[in-house]
């Protein structure tokens, strides 16, 4: 079905009709949402309030996890395959590891997503594009019944839906609705840089991590065809030391004279462990739910498989006949997310705790210790999980409680010994 944006026609269809499931985002979590209620045979409708394809800052890295949760026959729109990784500490001591096999992948995120949604849209669901949401209501006089629920639009109009899923983004008004919380948030900070033939080919097949002079902080370069990704993010609150550390990055790197063609900044925002997932009818995945991994911020691969789960689950509680089984299915889904991504994001809080304290030993690591290498290449690639190399690794798990019972190093980045214990 082609994309539509909202009219006074289908204003008055939604008003005589109840969707199945109604998706509110239409980023990969969005997408993979409806996909997945769509397959089910559901009616679906996705609604978007920006124009697609749109512009999102994101380093579009596509690790195993993201790879193995996408729809059968998806084509990943490529820009770059990794098979080596720079590691830098503060701008020294950089050190290039690399993979016979590739890493991860690397795409442009106007493609991708726009993919994912033309994916939903082949198995049925319809895409309404230009619609903001302003809310939703699950009492009252908009709600016909106790198994609906009215999604009300900017301006005028209501959707009815058996279900929802909040998927829009990480300012989420369907969050807001559920009560998600939030025990992180940071500042992601990018550019994108068209660069000559000679330097993309310097960089290609190749990224770049620095472990940064802020706490918890990194920078990374991601290469795409003839465009450098170049970002950093840090902790929200240094909003002025974050923007020097990117603007320092991109003089490091030889960069800062080449115009970029768009510059962007985001806040990624991780829920606390105590967040709802749900509230009555309705379920929120990605962004809207605070889910992505807590040390990295990776968060494509939490939004599309956590996508794929809130579709799954929306669907059952489409067909509850009452609020206990409704409850009931919501609750599954819960738990659902946190046997899988909750484990993940535990072993990454516990991570950022001790990367923060003690960049120089994840740097030394990586550099010059091949167990902590082959790790990082088979989560990139997707053969193990933060979650299952701590759980089936006691070595790592010993070694992960030593140093997160250890205070900070003394000598800060870029001093003279950053890389000793």
């Amino acid at each position: 079905m082609s994309s539509e944006n909202s009219s006074a026609d289908d204003v008055r269809d939604d008003e005589r009709q109840v969707w199945d499931v109604v998706v509110v985002g239409a980023g990969p979590a969005g997408a993979s949402a409806a996909y997945a209620a769509a397959v089910a045979g559901r009616r679906v409708l996705l609604l978007e309030k920006a124009e697609l394809p749109r512009y999102k800052t994101c380093g579009g890295g596509i690790i195993g996890p993201s790879r193995d949760a996408l729809p059968p026959g998806f084509e990943l729109p490529l820009k770059d395959r990794v098979h080596a990784v720079s590691f830098s500490l503060g701008g020294r001591f950089t050190r290039t590891r690399r993979s016979r096999q590739m890493l991860f992948g690397l795409v442009n995120r106007p493609e991708f997503d726009q993919q994912l949604v033309e994916h939903a849209q082949k198995a049925g669901a319809e895409l309404r594009t230009g619609v903001t949401v302003s809310r939703v209501e699950q009492h009252g006089s908009a709600v016909p019944d106790r198994r609906t629920v009215a999604v009300v639009l900017q301006g005028g109009g209501t959707v009815l839906a058996r279900a929802v899923v909040g998927a829009d983004g990480s300012a989420s008004r369907i969050g807001a609705h559920v009560g998600v919380k939030l025990d992180q948030v940071d500042l992601g900070l990018e550019v994108e840089i068209p660069v000559p033939d000679t330097v993309a080919e310097d960089w290609r097949g190749r990224v770049l991590i620095d472990w940064g002079p802020l706490p918890g902080s990194y920078g990374w370069v991601f290469p795409k065809d003839d465009t450098l990704t170049v970002g950093v993010i840090s902790a929200r609150g240094e909003g002025a030391a974050t923007k020097r550390y990117l603007e320092d990055f991109i003089g490091r790197l030889g960069l800062a004279g080449f115009e970029p063609s768009v510059s962007s900044g985001h806040l990624t925002r991780c829920r606390a462990d105590d967040s709802p997932l749900s509230r009555g009818r309705v379920l929120v995945c990605g962004d809207a739910a605070g889910l992505l991994e807590p040390w990295t911020r990776e968060g494509i691969s939490f939004a599309l498989r956590s996508g794929r789960l809130a579709g799954e689950w929306a669907v059952r509680i489409a067909e509850a006949h009452d609020a206990v089984d409704a409850r009931r299915q919501a609750l599954n889904y819960a738990f659902a997310i946190k046997a899988g991504l909750g484990v993940e994001m535990a072993v990454g809080k516990r991570m950022l705790s001790v990367f923060a304290r003690r960049p120089g030993v994840f740097h030394a690591a990586l550099t010059g210790f091949r167990p902590a290498w082959r790790a990082f290449r088979d989560i990139t690639r997707g053969s193990t999980s933060l979650g299952e190399l701590v759980r089936s690794h006691p070595m790592a798990q010993r070694a992960l409680t030593a140093l997160d019972r250890q205070p900070a190093a003394p000598a800060a980045p870029g001093a003279e010994d950053p890389v000793s214990p």
